[in-house]
């Protein structure tokens, strides 16, 4: 197949002006000649197209590809990581990943976790709080977790955001909505095991790729995964590789994220995230239907080295998945 790329790449945007922390989701061109090469290795020809903009232009000019291998995160909206979708939904080309209502509402951790609610599975209380004020519709206790609605890759998550004490919480929340200029995600705090568990394919097809836990080290900002554990991960987070076998929490888990995976309607594959409270029983936090595909550095593909899944076999798994949404040209 020709198949189109489309990404955000992070030096681009820093070249523009852009600060790190506005480009901490987009990915580096590691990230791009590791993808490029995987579809390479699986016998397919590649062609970079890059973001959004350049996708429209490419499109007006009449460019055409089989598929597109879509990692393009956008950048403005809550609906950003929708804007590719949209696009090619537009001119009937099919892509990997989930489509632009479901981009747009798992960007929305608010939303997401209103369905995952309202299908009986086990989240955390919320409130979404689009002023200060709001902070008063909390009726559970503290401690609290705040951060941004709509952000990824731990982005406005610090120390700070373990919130102890109703009083602290009006501060929380105005500090956040001064600088991320969206609404505030208010929950319980969930002091238990953390989680992240990998998934591929879609609706019946989908399956569980594996699950790793996320331990923080003396050296972590303490009880959050936050953007500088992320990013300096090194000497700050162990991620150990968990299976049922060996741990009845984790069938638990995979459970609880298979089902959550189906409800929402994600496609092709992603991560899904997952912390235990206080008793020991695991909640949904939120799920990344656009998981980093770094090679051995995002979430997704360490998962899978763990459970001997090769970073080209996730790819093949992801564009089989998506390969299926492929017209079939003729049919009656």
């Amino acid at each position: 197949m020709k198949i189109g790329l489309t990404y955000d790449l992070r030096q681009d945007y820093l070249a523009m002006g852009y600060s790190e922390l506005e480009t901490a989701e987009f990915d580096t061109i590691e990230t791009i000649e590791g993808l490029e090469g995987a579809l390479l290795t699986l016998g397919h020809e590649t062609v970079r197209i890059g973001n959004g903009r350049r996708l429209a232009e490419r499109l007006v000019k009449g460019d055409r590809w089989d598929l597109v291998f879509n990692i393009a995160e956008g950048l403005h909206g809550v609906g950003r990581e929708a804007q590719v979708p949209a696009i090619l939904d537009l001119y009937e080309i099919p892509y990997t990943f989930s489509d632009p209502l479901v981009m747009s509402l798992c960007l929305h951790k608010g939303m997401t976790k209103q369905i995952i609610r309202d299908a009986g599975l086990v989240t955390a209380d919320f409130v979404v709080a689009h002023s200060v004020e709001d902070a008063d519709l909390v009726r559970f206790e503290p401690p609290f977790f705040v951060k941004p609605v709509a952000e990824g890759t731990g982005m406005g998550i610090t120390a700070k955001s373990v919130v102890r004490s109703r009083p602290e919480l009006k501060d929380a929340c105005r500090d956040l909505l001064e600088q991320f200029q969206q609404p505030v995600l208010i929950e319980e705090f969930l002091p238990g095991r953390e989680f992240t568990v990998g998934l591929a394919g879609t609706g019946k097809a989908a399956r569980v790729l594996g699950t790793m836990e996320i331990l923080l080290l003396d050296g972590a900002e303490k009880e959050v995964y936050s953007l500088e554990n992320k990013e300096g991960w090194e000497g700050r987070v162990e991620y150990r590789p968990v299976s049922p076998g060996k741990d009845s929490l984790v069938q638990e888990v995979e459970t609880l994220a298979l089902k959550s995976w189906n409800v929402l309607g994600c496609q092709d594959g992603g991560r899904i995230d997952i912390r235990c409270n206080r008793l020991g029983r695991p909640g949904f936090i939120e799920v990344n239907p656009l998981a980093g595909l770094r090679p051995e550095y995002s979430d997704l593909p360490m998962v899978c080295g763990f459970f001997g899944t090769s970073y080209v076999r996730l790819i093949e798994m992801i564009l089989a998945s998506a390969s299926k949404r492929i017209p079939t040209h003729g049919a009656s």
